[in-house]
């Protein structure tokens, strides 16, 4: 028995032996044509013209152009990662039946940033034109034909940018990071109260139009930027200019319902999670080590550390004087306003990061923590209704860090070129402070305009930018979105 087990065993063995040998047999030819193309393969490959060897100075050329790239890249995404903590700031601060209006409103404005800025805003920012906008290269068409090589000039569209030595590839993604953190700005000061389709179709319109013309002329070789004015990293550029848009976003909305009370006076409106909120900040402090550094676009390690010295140091200072000036001024050590506080120092020191020492970024940074408190409470007073603060730290601190520039800057003494002259503070002249101070006004001017026209015309098209009382006293999540973030909690009985 065992034998005829053993024998049955063996003989389907060789069965399914016999079936893999036909098969392997009729992949024969197969085998055949895949073993010719490989023979011409390895023929044509030893036949190819061997390229020539690098020079010792072309490869030194291409490694740095390649640790240039690495690092723009790097400083990109930590300035992406910026866009998760707005999302934590600005949810953290709000009401809990609005958190997943914030949290898509930050999530989807970066996806709006990209397209627009593709498409329209970095051919108006940076590309070909005069000395109010550009007007070449749109969707990005032509930067294909006009690649440079290794080591050369970018001589196509965009010659504003053709100091930094890194592929226009990687420019152009670095300064998408920061178009997309201008239309992140908006989000928080108008928060609890818009139209979902008003703020989409605002991000777009601040990216493609308002924030690239008035970024041509300072980063783009404007009148700004010829005239002599700075903005290392975006305390204008960036933050000032999302900060006059949110302003004008959130006078126009009006308050919140039931921010005041029957006498005027103001209604704390505490937001749901300041965990989140504290969480978000220390993502915003990491991701300006790529925002302020990323911005030399080369790996020039003795600014690169000076420029995060600066800006760690702006942020330290920011939140201790916010601590203290709330501790007096309120009575108790706010945790919102030491968020502020922080981000307040960081917005302050980004325009002239790579031109002041540590001791003058600690200054810069302290007063900027005392403006933000004092801020938060006369707008308030003002009946300008800014959820998370975002209008005190973007525009107040922005416009004082380029006012700053002009007072502490000490030129390329840290090896910043070009650069501005010397600050008054420092043993220069009112002709720097006093340039700083027409490009505030300029950008200031312009961007009020054309953001009040935008947004009056975005209220025809959505029919207004806000959302019906009882949509808002329910939540923008049920009425906008139709869901919620916490769908296991119990709803606010009181639904502020």
């Amino acid at each position: 028995m065992f034998q005829d087990k053993f024998s049955h065993k063996f003989l389907n063995k060789a069965r399914h032996h016999s079936k893999s040998v036909i098969n392997w047999r009729a992949c024969l030819p197969l085998t055949a044509i895949i073993a010719l193309f490989w023979c011409y393969a390895a023929f044509s490959e030893g036949t190819a013209a061997t390229p020539p060897p690098l020079t010792p100075e072309k490869l030194q050329e291409e490694l740095h152009v390649g640790l240039n790239t690495l690092w723009v890249a790097i400083a990109s995404f930590l300035v992406f990662f910026m866009n998760a903590g707005f999302a934590l700031v600005e949810s953290g601060f709000c009401r809990r039946k609005n958190a997943v209006n914030i949290l898509a409103k930050n999530l989807i404005v970066f996806a709006i940033a990209t397209v627009s800025f593709w498409a329209i805003g970095f051919s108006l920012m940076f590309g070909n034109g005069n000395d109010f906008i550009g007007f070449k290269g749109f969707f990005f068409s032509s930067y294909l034909d006009n690649s440079p090589a290794i080591g050369a000039a970018y001589q196509g569209d965009f010659t504003a940018l053709n100091w930094a030595n890194v592929p226009l590839e990687a420019k152009f993604l670095f300064q998408l990071m920061f178009a997309g953190t201008a239309a992140t700005i908006v989000s928080g000061a108008v928060a609890e109260r818009i139209k979902f389709a008003a703020f989409l179709l605002f991000s777009f319109f601040l990216v493609s139009i308002s924030y690239a013309i008035t970024g041509h002329w300072i980063w783009g070789g404007g009148w700004l930027s010829k005239m002599g004015f700075f903005d290392f990293a975006g305390s204008t550029v960036v933050h000032s200019a999302g900060g006059w848009s949110a302003l004008v976003g959130a006078a126009l909305l009006g308050h919140r319902y039931g921010r005041y009370d029957e006498r005027g006076r103001v209604r704390a409106m505490p937001g749901h999670n300041i965990g989140l909120s504290t969480l978000g900040c220390l993502i915003l402090w990491l991701g300006w080590f790529g925002f302020n550094p990323g911005s030399t676009m080369d790996v020039n390690p003795r600014l690169i550390i000076h420029i995060a010295l600066t800006t760690n140091m702006g942020a330290a200072t920011g939140g201790l004087a916010a601590t203290i000036t709330a501790w007096l001024y309120l009575g108790k050590p706010d945790l919102s306003m030491i968020i502020n506080g922080i981000l307040a120092g960081l917005v302050s020191v980004t325009a002239s990061c790579a031109f002041i020492n540590i001791p003058s970024a600690g200054v810069i940074g302290f007063i900027a923590g005392i403006l933000v408190v004092f801020a938060v409470g006369i707008f308030d007073s003002l009946r300008v209704d800014d959820p998370v603060g975002a209008v005190s730290v973007h525009l107040v601190c922005g416009v004082w860090g380029t006012i700053a520039l002009g007072l502490f800057n000490q030129s390329n003494k840290f090896g910043a070129n070009p650069a501005p002259k010397l600050g008054l503070l420092m043993g220069g002249s009112f002709e720097q402070l006093g340039i700083q101070l027409v490009g505030i006004l300029a950008v200031a001017a312009f961007t009020v305009i054309a953001t009040f026209i935008a947004w009056k015309v975005i209220g025809v098209i959505t029919e207004g930018i806000r959302v019906s009382r009882e949509e808002e006293i329910e939540g923008l999540d049920i009425g906008e979105h139709g869901m919620e973030a916490y769908s296991d909690f119990m709803r606010e009985s009181d639904l502020q």
